[in-house]
């Protein structure tokens, strides 16, 4: 059985070579999603959406995980995420949260400043 950390580090993995399938995969189906300066996202399938409509923007992420702590079934990770689009890259720092039951992800919270992304979106 994978352990909290492995799926967590499995999950952030999968976003080099994004399918919107494969990475939802990894969350329960009343799973929340929660990028603390926007709304959250409930639900596999909303999450899965998200990801999907996300990636219209960017083609790939990698998460660079500089430190990841776990203790039960709760991960926390410090990381760097790098969104790659046609224009180029944007590094975004994030902390991440994450909470995980029968072998899936139920929360994730991630905690970033939004001006980067509006940067990165000419906003």
């Amino acid at each position: 059985m994978t352990s909290p950390d492995e799926l967590v580090r499995a999950m952030c993995r999968s976003w080099s070579a994004p399918d919107p399938d494969r990475i939802s995969a990894y969350f329960a189906a009343d799973a929340v999603y929660h990028n603390i300066p926007m709304e959250p996202i409930v639900g596999r399938d909303a999450i899965r959406d998200f990801i999907a409509g996300f990636l219209t923007t960017f083609d790939s992420i990698d998460f660079d995980i500089h430190h990841q702590v776990s203790s039960g079934n709760v991960v926390m990770n410090e990381r760097t995420d790098t969104l790659h689009s046609a224009g180029g890259a944007t590094p975004l720092p994030v902390m991440g949260f994450f909470e995980v039951a029968d072998g899936l992800i139920t929360t994730w919270r991630d905690y970033f400043d939004m001006a980067a992304i509006n940067r990165a979106f000419g906003l």
